[in-house]
C-alpha cells in the first residue's frame, strides 16, 4: 500500500532550518450564546494552522478580509492567547512562556500594525518613538540609544530634518518608515507585517515594498507578511500560504503557487488580480458570494458552498491539507484525487 502524502503539520515540524514553527495553532472566541438558553457560540477565528517560517525567508499569508490572517499573527505573538497549538521560535515554545519571559522574547518578534499613524503616539516626536524600545528593554545609555535610533532611521530612509517631527507632520510613507524603524532598532529576529501597506497610496506602497527588500537584502530580515494584494505577495514573498475561513487551503513556493494553482479558492484570488493593460481580456474564474459565518461552518469543505466544481465529497467530508510530493500543500479532493 502506498504512504499517504505528509499533511503541513508535519511538515512545519521536520528538522531544518526553520526559525519559527507553528503547528496546529487554534484560535477560538467565545461569542455568547444562541438565544437565552441555547448553545454556546463560537467564532472559528483560527482552526488547525501548521507551517514553518526559514531564516531569512519572507512568508506571505494572504485571503479574504476575515479568513483569519491577523488572528494566527496575533495568535503567534500571544496577544490573543492560542487556544490550542504550539508557536515555537528556534525551539522555545511561546504557548508557555511566562509574562516576564515575553517581555523579553517580544525584543526577537516585532510587530507592524496595517495603520501606521495609529501605531504612533500623536504627542511623541520621531527620533523619541525609536528610541523608546531601546529604553524599555534597557538596551545601552541615553547616548547610544539615541545614535541607534538615528542609524535606524536614516536607514529606512529618514535624515535628522524628520526626527524632531511629530507623527501628523509625515506623509503616510514615512509614518510606515517611522513604524519599521521602530520595530527594526531592537535587531528583532522576524518582524511580522500586518498589511502594513493597505492604508498606503499606490506609489507609496512600492516604495515601503522596495525598503522592505532592501532591509531583507541589508540585514538578513526574516518577515512574516499579511496580505490581501496579491500583486505585492506575488513580487516579495519566497513561499504563500492561502487562508480561508480559519485554515490554510493551499500552501506552496511563490511561483509555484501562481503559475499552477491547485485550490479553487486561490484560482479565484488569482484571477482577482488587476491587469493593468487598458482592454485587455481574459478567462476569470469569479468568486460569487460571501464566506459563510465562522460560528456556522457549512459541512465538509468550507469552501464548498461557493465552489462551482464542488461534488457530493465536498459537502460531506473536509479534505486534509497535503503535499502532493513537490512541497505544494493543497486542501482539496478534487486535486487530491489529480482530477482539479
Amino acid at each position: 500500500m502506498t504512504a499517504p502524502p505528509p499533511a503541513l503539520s508535519e511538515a512545519a515540524t521536520a528538522p531544518g532550518d526553520a526559525l519559527l514553527v507553528v503547528e496546529n495553532l487554534v484560535r477560538h472566541f467565545a461569542v455568547g450564546r444562541a438565544g437565552l438558553l441555547g448553545p454556546r457560540l463560537t467564532v472559528k477565528a483560527v482552526d488547525d494552522v501548521s507551517f514553518s517560517i526559514r531564516k531569512g525567508e519572507v512568508l506571505g499569508i494572504v485571503g479574504e478580509s476575515g479568513c483569519g490572517k491577523s488572528s494566527v499573527a496575533k495568535a503567534i505573538l500571544n496577544i490573543h492567547s492560542p487556544s490550542a497549538g504550539r508557536v515555537r521560535l528556534r525551539g522555545t515554545d511561546l504557548t508557555t512562556l511566562s509574562a516576564a519571559a515575553w517581555r523579553e522574547m517580544r525584543r526577537k518578534i516585532q510587530y507592524v500594525f496595517q495603520d501606521p499613524l495609529n501605531s504612533l503616539d500623536p504627542r511623541i516626536r520621531i527620533l523619541e518613538q525609536v528610541i523608546e524600545p531601546l529604553t524599555i528593554h534597557r538596551i545601552g545609555d541615553r547616548r547610544a540609544r539615541a545614535e541607534k535610533a538615528s542609524g535606524m532611521l536614516a536607514a529606512v530612509g529618514l535624515g535628522p530634518a524628520h526626527h524632531r517631527k511629530f507623527p501628523h507632520e509625515l506623509s503616510g510613507g514615512q509614518q510606515q518608515r517611522v513604524v519599521l524603524a521602530r520595530a527594526l532598532v531592537l535587531e528583532p529576529e522576524i518582524v511580522i507585517c500586518d498589511e502594513p501597506i493597505s492604508a498606503l497610496d499606490v506609489s507609496i506602497q512600492a516604495q515601503v515594498v522596495q525598503l522592505l527588500q532592501k532591509l531583507r537584502a541589508e540585514l538578513g530580515l526574516t518577515i512574516l507578511f499579511i496580505s490581501h494584494d496579491l500583486s505585492i505577495v506575488r513580487f516579495l514573498c519566497d513561499r504563500v500560504a492561502v487562508m480561508y475561513l480559519g485554515r490554510i487551503v493551499e500552501f506552496a513556493a511563490t511561483g509555484e503557487l501562481f503559475d499552477r494553482p491547485r485550490h479553487p479558492y486561490t484560482e479565484a484570488l488569482i484571477a482577482a488580480i488587476p491587469i493593468p493593460v487598458p482592454g485587455a481580456r481574459t478567462d476569470r474564474t469569479l468568486l460569487e458570494g460571501e464566506p459563510p459565518s465562522p460560528i456556522h461552518l457549512p459541512t465538509g469543505c468550507r469552501f464548498n458552498p461557493r465552489c462551482r466544481r464542488a461534488i457530493a465529497l465536498c459537502r460531506q467530508t473536509e479534505p486534509a491539507l497535503l503535499d502532493a510530493a513537490d512541497a505544494h500543500f493543497t486542501a482539496c479532493h478534487l486535486a487530491h484525487e489529480g482530477t482539479g
